[in-house]
């Protein structure tokens, strides 16, 4: 299978690179800016098209959530118009297209796990763009799988995972949130399952959530880093509002993998892939320093 990668310069980009070798039955190709704009309509179709491409996988979205309530105008081109166009040509060249949304579409204010089919109410532009692209996939009557997740981290990129990290060695104390819930995401567990995802026959437009499976905060997470770490941090637990943001988080966000486990594809624990995760970047820091 051919697969077209928008965004993989990204920190899921990067994790779909990882994996790649695993993969040898599949040929990955991995564009992103600038030769790869993803609203650029006729940029897009001559990648689909040199590389005899069988399914697109979009990794490309505007994710500074905060900076998005004044750039309104970039982030909607690219996670709601960007979108758009990917599913026209998904459409055009009869090709699925999986598309990587947010726990950002819901309002954040219940408390038991989201499903894919519980009502939308994004409060913020990031969210709002992300909805809207959702809605042009959707309606574009292409072949779509669209995974929406949350607290992506990584060994790539800007994460909290590595901002903790950092800060744990300058600092003896932090303070982070306790009042938001919801579960961290390992990207590269995240890209395994879009592999699966793709694997699989998808038919019309369907919506799944992808989280690593668990429930904590924000709190919770700092210290279990710092606990794997043996880093001697103290971390004191805050609310949000000590902590006012242009755009605002949303305060419960554990979305249910009901639906995606259903496909047979594995959720690892959240400890479990942290643990991963701190081994990668442990491997990483070696290998640099040597």
């Amino acid at each position: 299978m051919n697969i077209l990668v928008t965004g993989g310069n990204g920190q899921l980009g990067c994790c779909m690179q990882k994996l790649a070798s695993e993969n040898p039955n599949h040929k990955f190709v991995f564009t992103d800016m600038p030769e790869a704009d993803i609203t650029d309509e006729k940029c897009i179709e001559n990648f689909i098209v040199s590389n005899n491409t069988d399914i697109i996988v979009n990794c490309a979205a505007y994710t500074a959530v905060d900076k998005a309530e004044t750039d309104v105008e970039l982030c909607a081109k690219i996670n709601a118009y960007g979108p758009k166009v990917l599913s026209l040509l998904a459409k055009k060249f009869d090709i699925p297209l999986i598309h990587v949304s947010t726990d950002y579409v819901f309002s954040g204010i219940t408390c038991t796990p989201l499903h894919e089919y519980d009502p939308t109410g994004p409060t913020g532009i990031y969210g709002k763009t992300k909805l809207d692209g959702e809605t042009a996939i959707c309606e574009s009557g292409c072949k779509a799988a669209i995974i929406r997740t949350a607290w992506l981290y990584s060994e790539y990129g800007n994460n909290f995972v590595k901002t903790m990290l950092r800060l744990g060695k300058e600092r003896d104390k932090l303070t982070v949130v306790y009042d938001q819930a919801g579960t961290p995401t390992y990207a590269v567990d995240l890209a395994n399952a879009i592999i699966r995802i793709a694997e699989s026959e998808i038919i019309g437009c369907e919506v799944y959530h992808y989280s690593n499976e668990g429930v904590l905060s924000w709190f919770d997470f700092a210290r279990k880093i710092f606990q794997l770490k043996n880093y001697m941090t103290k971390v004191e637990a805050v609310e949000s509002d000590r902590f006012p943001t242009p755009a605002k988080r949303p305060a419960y966000s554990v979305l249910s993998k009901d639906k995606i486990k259903a496909k047979g594809i594995e959720v690892p624990y959240w400890e479990d892939s942290l643990k991963k995760c701190l081994e990668e970047l442990t491997n990483l820091n070696t290998e640099k320093s040597n």
